[in-house]
């Protein structure tokens, strides 16, 4: 939990700082989520897909399959990394259209993807080394990792946005020091963690060559839920062309604020519980013992609703005071705390959500997780435009909390059938 909340907290980091280099710049950071999580989940494809691979590998002791697995997952990422950013710094301004930026906003939101886009290729591999270190058992190195990454942005974000930060000048280049902060203090921590993985499989140059084999497996196992990704942030995207965007820059920058300062502590929290479920489910199959598989889940049940319940009680009644901290304007305020009173009643669904595809993708069981995600996802726009014109604001986050719900239910009921006990990777 606090591995991935540490990986998550950047953008609390963006989103506090830059509320005070303007509305428009707090608005183009908040809506360019969407647009990030939806490129990169192309990094997920080789890290959900090697996870499960790896657990099993480990579960069953066979460390030479484990290296053919990691390296031939690494050499991918780095052309994906490569595919990436050729994407983010030749179609920023497109990008930015397509979700229904315009004027200043839109101005800031290409500089910030343009920037991101230059210097992302090495953080491909993120997701990939911290993936392979939990699906081992390991959960304290990418703690420590993503910690020393996000000290290193604490320190670094308000010097590269801010023109003076106390007595100490700044650079003041405003989303574009927020683009350079993120990714330089990833960068660090990525490097660090590939050199004490590299050391702790047994990696050499001679694995980084590709396996057919091992590619077509993380393939197979990864492309649904990379696809499942790109799929959820397309409809954010779609959402924020048709709904959101046309409400305003204070509703575009509310989404950020709820999206990346609130539920960017609590889904990770939930997601952490996740991916240690996933991988002991992994680690259990590959020894051939679903009932310490089957225990997991259950305990995990309990973290996952006592964490749920809590954070939908911390939303509800502390919602206007913890959006206060990143909201300067009192229109994004108010949007914002309305944005988080709403969303705190599907908090405990979503918490549930997780642990299924926690339990169903540590099995390798992928292709589920995928067909009950993506058409409920994709229901939303259609929901968000309707709710938009009913209730304003209030109906597009009405329209996510419905979907949650139904998207919750049928996962929680694919894990209690446990046919992903018997699924083969």
């Amino acid at each position: 939990m606090a591995s991935v909340i540490l990986t998550n907290a950047y953008r609390s980091v963006d989103q506090y700082w830059i509320q005070d280099v303007s509305t428009a710049a707090q608005a183009a950071i908040g809506s360019s989520v969407f647009v990030l999580i939806g490129l990169m989940s192309a990094f997920w494809l080789t890290a959900v897909g090697v996870a499960p691979l790896v657990a099993r590998a480990t579960g069953a002791g066979d460390d030479a399959l484990r290296r053919r697995v990691l390296g031939t997952g690494l050499s991918m990422s780095v052309v994906i990394g490569v595919l990436v950013a050729a994407v983010l710094v030749l179609a920023a301004d497109p990008i930015t259209g397509a979700i229904g930026l315009s004027g200043e906003t839109a101005t800031e939101c290409s500089r910030y993807l343009r920037t991101l886009g230059w210097t992302i290729v090495p953080l491909a591999l993120t997701p990939l080394v911290d993936q392979a270190f939990i699906a081992m058992g390991d959960t304290r190195t990418p703690m420590w990792l993503q910690g020393l990454s996000l000290l290193l942005n604490c320190i670094w974000t308000p010097l590269a946005v801010m023109d003076q930060v106390g007595p100490v000048p700044g650079l003041g280049l405003g989303v574009v020091g927020a683009a350079l902060a993120s990714n330089a203090s990833r960068f660090v921590a990525t490097a660090i963690g590939l050199v004490l993985l590299w050391r702790r499989v047994g990696l050499t140059a001679d694995h980084l060559s590709p396996v057919v084999a091992q590619a077509r497996r993380i393939i197979k196992v990864g492309t649904p839920m990379a696809a499942g990704t790109f799929a959820y942030a397309a409809v954010y995207w779609a959402m924020l062309k048709t709904a959101i965007s046309p409400l305003g820059p204070e509703v575009n920058a509310a989404l950020g604020i709820g999206f990346s300062a609130l539920e960017g502590f609590t889904w990770p929290a939930f997601w952490g519980i996740s991916l240690a479920v996933s991988s002991v489910v992994g680690r259990a199959l590959g020894a051939k013992r679903p009932d310490i598989a089957v225990s997991a889940v259950k305990k995990a049940f309990v973290l996952s609703t006592v964490a749920g319940l809590f954070a939908g009680a911390l939303f509800f009644f502390g919602g206007e005071v913890l959006t206060g901290w990143f909201a300067s304007s009192e229109g994004v305020h108010v949007a914002a705390t309305e944005y988080a009173t709403i969303l705190a009643f599907s908090q405990v669904f979503v918490a549930w959500e997780a642990l299924g595809e926690g339990v169903l993708t540590g099995a390798g069981d992928t292709r589920t997780v995928f067909w009950l995600s993506v058409p409920f996802n994709l229901l939303r726009i259609p929901l968000a435009i309707l709710g938009a014109g009913a209730l304003g604001a209030a109906g597009i986050w009405w329209a996510v909390n419905l979907t949650t719900v139904f998207k919750s239910s049928l996962k929680g009921a694919a894990c209690i059938r446990g046919k992903w006990l018997e699924h083969e990777v």
